[in-house]
């Protein structure tokens, strides 16, 4: 018999936060054609990726100037005006979230995210200090799906994965963790992880 679940990990971006480019670069370049050829050709997620990973922002805008010298007040515009990118907090799962706490669930964050943009965040949202723990990309150097992030969350945090959910919008970063005994939710919506939460007896019905 399958042990249910007694501890939370959320992602956050799409998860928690309404984060996206396009919110700021609609107002940056308005054609949608032009805008979304700029967002996969320059500003895409191999790019992006490795600031998640601990690249710095300095090192990053260097190397993407270089190489699209045309575009860089729009490459520089992506941290420089990072808060834009974050429409808001999704208040569903935030809800969830102080639901949970109010309970007594143990709660846990597990992000792929800057180092140097994560402190925005912090400051513009108030649900962070839900959190018992944080784990975030930028700072530890590795990132989600790395076998190696799952293992240092569960060493630092003293987490049994098959004690644990773990909430993520993104499909590699849901297989990696159940690969290694995660409970897990492929986020879509609220009521959809609502549903799971219930269905674990973390959450009363209805």
């Amino acid at each position: 018999m399958t042990t249910p679940p007694t501890h939370v990990v959320f992602d956050l971006g799409g998860v928690l936060i309404d984060w996206n480019p396009r919110h700021l670069y609609r107002d940056l370049i308005p054609d949608e054609v032009e805008r979304e050829r700029f967002l996969e050709e320059v500003v895409g997620q191999p790019w992006n990726r490795k600031q998640d990973a601990g690249r710095s922002i300095a090192e990053a805008n260097a190397e993407l100037i270089a190489r699209f010298p045309q575009h860089r007040a729009l490459i520089e515009a992506f941290y420089g005006q990072f808060d834009r990118m974050m429409k808001g907090a999704i208040e569903g799962t935030v809800a969830i979230l102080h639901e949970l706490g109010d309970t007594g669930v143990p709660l846990y964050a597990l992000s792929n995210w800057a180092a140097e943009t994560f402190p925005i965040a912090q400051r513009r949202f108030d649900f962070f200090d839900r959190f018992d723990g944080m784990l975030i990309s930028g700072r530890e150097m590795m990132r989600k799906p790395e076998t190696a992030i799952f293992e240092l969350l569960c060493t630092r945090f003293d987490l049994e994965p098959g004690a644990t959910v773990f909430i993520d919008d993104h499909e590699d970063n849901i297989t990696a963790a159940h690969a290694l005994g995660f409970h897990t939710v492929h986020f879509r919506e609220p009521d959809q992880l609502r549903n799971a939460l219930v269905g674990w007896g973390l959450l009363p019905p209805g």
